[in-house]
């Protein structure tokens, strides 16, 4: 049995893991065993019925609604303004990234006047910015981004958790409305990168603006030189823009801050004692940032200070849940409906689902959520209309822990807004263990990335959809079987014709509808 240590300097090097053959480069993710023991697809094609509800305003300084963030827009709904696919004889297409290295791609947005993919994937000690041709899968740029120096304490330490646990290094960027990615990285710079043909023909990436921020950040980060600072490191892990233009930034220990792009100039704020491991959502009236101990809405000052509007603490329970990152909330706070914020608690016995009015915090419902001591998300709510879905992600900690033929507690909730309150509509036993589950508006399907117990242990991945309405499994696609095809948090993303993507361990793969 390999030490932990050694796990830990496999994983970041991108040496073999379970007796994996590893991915060659520009070739599909490699299959584990059991493939030809299981269904291909499972169900019947969808019928498309929409989702009742008004559409998503669209963020000024943002790519359009479902193109350009992880959560799909500025709202961090989670939802699409088109379909996904339907289960019309679809096919499965996969591409490992980095030639033998783990490249699972964590966030997937669009290009609307290139067509083209821009992505962020990881291959354990790098992250990388990639132009991705959406057809074929195959890397038509990258440019690498700084190591995090979560990767040295996991190494030296030899505790995995330290690196998969860790939201930095530039996972929460967004694209703008000139499909320029803005991005945070883990040398405390946010960078404006444009995409573009060069003189020979061939696309790169391109930076056009540059912020440095390490002035104003704690930076004494470990190095493989000195792995044992003795000072505060504290990188960003999200940005995103309010309406009115500003960058806003988070880090991990709870500062807050906002970039002038017309300027540079820079102010920030620091929550004392909490800590902050999601992004963030923004609307018309300010920004909702969630720490480990309590929901804000804050807006920018004259000078682009944050300031705090309302502070709504929530039961934050006593210890982080297997399923979680940390102890606190696991989702971004989600704005939908009515003027409604929602995020979910960590509470001990059961988690709820929590809606507050996004004007003055006041408290809507709380609603409970799944079984006894089995219950916890590190995903964002879907929110949509008048109606919530939150995943159950209890018992997952990461791909290595996951054992062959294991799987989560599951289940899968909608929750409604209504005249008297909140009330839960439906659960499904769907096991969805860590991805972020996204839904078509217009095809009125939840997409899950799901994994079954079984006892010959093969690990079975399948794109999942659910009917939105009902709570019933519509159908089921085969991605693959085996670690590679393990998620590991990243997102499923739609794409604007009807393909969805999802980022797994051995790297990208999509499934779309035949002709």
């Amino acid at each position: 049995m390999p030490t932990p240590r050694a796990l830990a300097t496999a994983f970041v090097t991108g040496a073999a893991t379970f007796g994996l053959a590893l991915p060659a480069a520009a070739s599909p993710v490699p299959d584990g065993p059991g493939r030809g023991l299981l269904p291909a697809y499972i169900g019947a094609p969808a019928v498309p019925r929409p989702l009742p509800g008004r559409p998503v305003p669209a963020n000024p300084h943002q790519g359009p609604p479902g193109w350009s963030s992880m959560h799909a827009d500025s709202y961090a709904s989670d939802t699409y303004p088109f379909n996904g696919p339907l289960g019309r004889r679809p096919e499965v297409r996969s591409e490992a990234k980095d030639g033998g290295l783990p490249g699972l791609c964590s966030t997937v947005t669009f290009a609307r006047r290139t067509g083209l993919i821009v992505a962020q994937c990881t291959r354990g000690q790098d992250f990388t910015l990639r132009l991705i041709d959406p057809k074929t899968l195959k890397d038509l740029a990258a440019f690498p981004l700084p190591p995090r120096p979560s990767t040295v304490r996991a190494v030296v330490t030899g505790d995995l958790d330290k690196v998969l646990t860790d939201t930095s290094g530039g996972a929460y960027y967004y694209l703008d409305p000139q499909d320029r990615a803005i991005v945070a990285d883990s040398a405390f710079h946010v960078r404006r990168f444009a995409h573009e043909k060069g003189p020979d023909g061939a696309w790169r990436f391109k930076v056009t603006d540059d912020w440095d921020l390490g002035g104003r950040l704690p930076h004494d980060c470990a190095t493989w030189a000195d792995p044992w600072p003795k000072g505060e490191c504290d990188p960003i892990t999200a940005v995103g823009p309010d309406w009115g233009g500003r960058i806003w930034w988070i880090t991990r220990n709870g500062r807050i801050g906002t970039i002038d792009p017309r300027t540079g100039g820079v102010r920030g704020v620091r929550l004392k004692g909490e800590g902050i491991q999601n992004s963030f959502a923004t609307a018309e009236d300010g920004v909702s940032i969630v720490s480990d101990h309590a929901l804000y809405r804050m807006r920018a000052g004259k000078d682009g200070t944050p300031q705090t509007v309302w502070r709504r603490a929530y039961d934050r329970g006593t210890a982080r849940k297997p399923g979680q990152i940390d102890q606190g909330s696991g989702t971004t706070p989600t704005f939908f409906g009515d003027g409604y914020v929602a995020i979910t608690d960590n509470a001990d016995d059961r988690m709820h689902v929590l809606v507050l009015r996004r004007g003055d915090g006041r408290p809507v419902c709380k609603v409970p959520v799944f079984g006894h001591g089995k219950s916890a998300s590190d995903n964002s709510l879907i929110g949509y209309g008048d109606s919530l879905f939150v995943e159950n992600n209890y018992g997952y900690r990461n791909f290595f822990a996951l054992p062959p033929g294991g799987s989560v507690v599951g289940g899968v909730s909608r929750v409604d807004v209504t005249a008297k309150g909140c009330r839960t509509a439906w659960t499904s036993k769907e096991r969805s263990p860590s991805t972020v589950a996204k839904a078509s508006v217009t095809a009125g399907l939840l997409y899950l990335y799901t994994k079954e117990p079984r006892k010959d242990l093969v690990d079975a991945w399948y794109l999942t959809a659910v009917d939105a309405h009902s709570g019933r499994t519509v159908f089921k696609v085969l991605t693959g079987t085996g670690k590679w095809f393990d998620n590991n948090w990243a997102p499923i993303t739609l794409g604007p014709d009807g393909t969805a993507y999802v980022g797994v361990v051995g790297g990208l793969v999509a499934v779309r509808d035949r002709p």
